[in-house]
Parts: C-alpha cells; structure tokens; sequence
C-alpha cells in the first residue's frame, strides 16, 4: 500500500517556569501578575527540583515567562540575574531555554542570547487607543517600545516568537495593521518563527470587563494573516482556548499550523487546562492531520546559535527523530 503522508501540525513539549509573578503592568485583562513586592521570587534551587523530575519527561523547551520589574527599579538587575541563571541552569540540564520576559534593553537582550535558543515577546495590539484603556496602567505596552524589541531581536539574530492578542478593544484594521508591521520587520531580519494569534479568554483575576473572542471568527482572522504574514512564519494557536473540537480544525484547515508549547499549566490563562498530546491526537489524526513535536527553535536558525547552543539542540533533533 502507498505510503499516505497527512500534513502535520506542531508542538513543543513544553514547561514553564516563572521567576516572579510581580509585574509593574496593570493590564486590565491580565490573570498573571501580582503586585510588585507581592510575590516571592523562584529560587535556583527550586528550580532545579523541578527541572530534575522533568528530565525524564521528554520535555525539551523550558519557557521562562515573568512579571517585568520596572527598568529603574533597584530590583532590576536582579530580576535580569536570576533569569539568566535560570536559563543557565536549564542549559546545564539538557533543556532549551526560551525567555518571555517583556521589555528588555538592547545589552539584556544580546546576553540572554547566549543561554536561550529562541525568545519571545507578544506585540498584542499596535493600536495607541488602548493605552486610554486596557494599557492604561502599563508603560511597557507602549507600540513603539515593542516593536522595537522585534527590531532588535532581528538585529540580534534571535530566533523570536510574537503575536496579537484578539479581542481586547482592537478594531479590525488594527490587527491587519499590526500583522502587517510584524511582516515588514521580518522583511528585514527573516528572525520570526511563529506569530501566536490568541484570543482573549476571561479569567478570574481580570478586571477587563469584556466577553470571550469569539472563537467561531478566529479561522478568518487566520486566514487574513496567512495572507498578510511571509510564509515562512508559522501561525501559532493556543488549542485550550478554542473549545469546539471542529472549530480547532477549522484553524489548522485556515492555516495556523502550530499550537505552541504544551505543559501542565497554561500559565498566562490558568482557567483554561492545556490539551494533552493525547487528546490533540485523538481530535487530529481522524481529520488527517499528524501532530509532530518540535523544539523551540525551528532548523533553520541552529547556525545563528553559539556551538554551545548548537550542541545541545543537536542533540535534541536526534531524540525527537529517533522517538517518532
């Protein structure tokens, strides 16, 4: 019989890991932060614990996501500190770091590139409108501060993440808008791996009084994007928060092609449980769809990474290809 090749979807068997949950931002939809001073601080050691039982997990991606410490506070270079040491740790273990830390400077930046081998940092929406709104209380959501941190990353030749969150106030020529200048910067690196197009899911800590995105529109907006985005930037869709099983189908058949980093908490929605392996099998493969692991960094920019890096994520590709 003729070998039968489905097209795939891709995962990265994930972990995250929080240094702090303080965050200076007061986004008004946000279900992550505390108060600056509120919230204890992840130790190495516990961190270490829990890398350790993840080991034999087949866990390859750690996810550094924090709460941002204000660029002035004498709590900052700390902050950037124990983020780094954690990267490292989880360098030293086997694991491939990837760090969501909010705005960075240029030297922070360039020295977390040698102890990560992707990054990520959501541009959400470029409209100025939502500074008078959502992005009332939170400077570091100012459009032009993280476009910047795109342009950088380029610069940097970092492997980088980002994407628009869906329904917080935005018009629809704002996200075209905002897809379109993602685009424009990657014309100029090629160092966007994936755009994440998330829909805004109420929690129980926000104080954004709006309802859910409504998930039956994401599909088109994918499609719109598919069209706006060069094609070697893969469209990332968080699965736990398109709950109709026909819908998330709808979603790869549109073009989104990736459904991000699986772990046990979906830490930036925790009211939301991520969808298992298992379960985003048994809803992919009757459709025709082969759901395909994948590291952090995607193949093409291992060269852009330190031999140290190299080593490890070669070493990975290995384990992922010899485990399929």
């Amino acid at each position: 019989m003729p070998i039968v090749n489905f097209p795939t979807v891709t995962y990265s068997p994930a972990y995250t890991i929080v240094p702090t949950y303080e965050c200076f931002n007061r986004c008004s939809y946000c279900n992550f932060r505390t108060d600056p001073g509120k919230s204890l601080w992840l130790t190495l050691s516990a961190a270490e614990n829990i890398l350790t039982r993840l080991q034999n997990e087949k866990v390859c991606e750690i996810l550094i996501l924090s709460g941002e410490v204000h660029p002035n506070s004498p709590q900052r270079q700390a902050w950037f500190q124990r983020i780094y040491d954690l990267c490292e740790l989880a360098l030293a273990m086997g694991f491939l770091p990837h760090t969501n830390a909010g705005i960075l400077s240029f030297a922070e930046m360039q020295k977390l590139k040698n102890v990560n081998v992707s990054m990520g940092l959501m541009l959400e929406q470029l409209t100025p409108a939502l500074l008078n709104t959502v992005h009332r209380h939170a400077p570091s959501k100012i459009p032009e501060l993280r476009l910047q941190q795109l342009q950088w990353a380029g610069e940097l030749q970092i492997p980088f993440t980002t994407g628009l969150l869906l329904g917080i106030g935005e018009t629809e020529d704002d996200r075209w808008k905002t897809l379109e200048a993602i685009a424009n910067i990657h014309q100029n690196h090629h160092h966007i791996q994936e755009v994440i197009l998330q829909p805004h899911s109420p929690g129980n800590q926000q104080t954004f009084d709006a309802p859910q995105f409504d998930p039956y529109q994401l599909p088109r907006v994918i499609a719109k994007a598919r069209q706006i985005l060069p094609p070697d930037i893969t469209i990332q869709i968080p699965p736990n928060l398109v709950k109709d099983e026909q819908w998330l189908l709808a979603c790869m058949k549109a073009g989104a092609r990736d459904l991000g980093g699986i772990s046990p908490k979906d830490e930036v929605n925790p009211d939301y449980p991520h969808l298992q392996e298992q379960t985003l099998r048994k809803i992919l493969q009757p459709a025709g769809w082969e759901l395909v692991p994948r590291l952090p960094v995607y193949p093409q920019f291992d060269g852009w990474l330190s031999g140290e890096l190299q080593a490890v994520v070669r070493q990975w590709r290995e384990f992922v290809i010899t485990n399929q």
